[in-house]
């Protein structure tokens, strides 16, 4: 592909309950149609003001302890200013100050250099959205 910048939409389902959902497969897909063998950047960005990116380990019991870590830093009860929505609904706006909406990641030969334990995450405690979009965006 001769373009420098490609950029793709997953439309992805959270459902109604707090998660974890891994997006590395779908990152990987996204480099082996776009980066052809190339060095560069992919940029993952979710476009919400209550999700973001990490990169944790996954499979392992981590993707749970996230959220427990979540649930402990950002309670969901009604000490939040911001009060539309679920109960204790500001925390999930308070989130992306702590998981950023964004990573970006370095790409070697057209595949994406992670560590051994490393997974491409989005981060979703707002049971009010079901559905999210993520941005994937190479740079090469």
């Amino acid at each position: 592909m001769s373009d420098a910048f490609t950029t793709r939409v997953l439309n992805v389902s959270s459902g109604s309950r707090e998660t974890v959902v891994d997006l590395t497969r779908d990152c990987e897909t996204f480099l082996r149609e776009v980066a052809a063998g190339r060095d560069g950047l992919l940029n993952v960005f979710v476009p919400h003001a209550t999700a973001g990116i990490a990169l944790i380990e996954t499979g392992a019991g981590s993707d749970d302890d996230l959220l427990t870590a979540l649930h402990s830093l950002l309670p969901a009860d009604d000490r939040w200013q911001h009060r539309h929505g679920s109960p204790g609904h500001g925390r999930d706006h308070v989130l992306p100050a702590i998981v950023p909406p964004h990573a970006t990641l370095p790409v070697v030969g057209g595949s994406l250099e992670l560590g051994t334990w490393q997974s491409v995450c989005l981060v979703d405690t707002n049971k009010d959205n079901a559905n999210r979009q993520v941005r994937l965006s190479f740079l090469g």
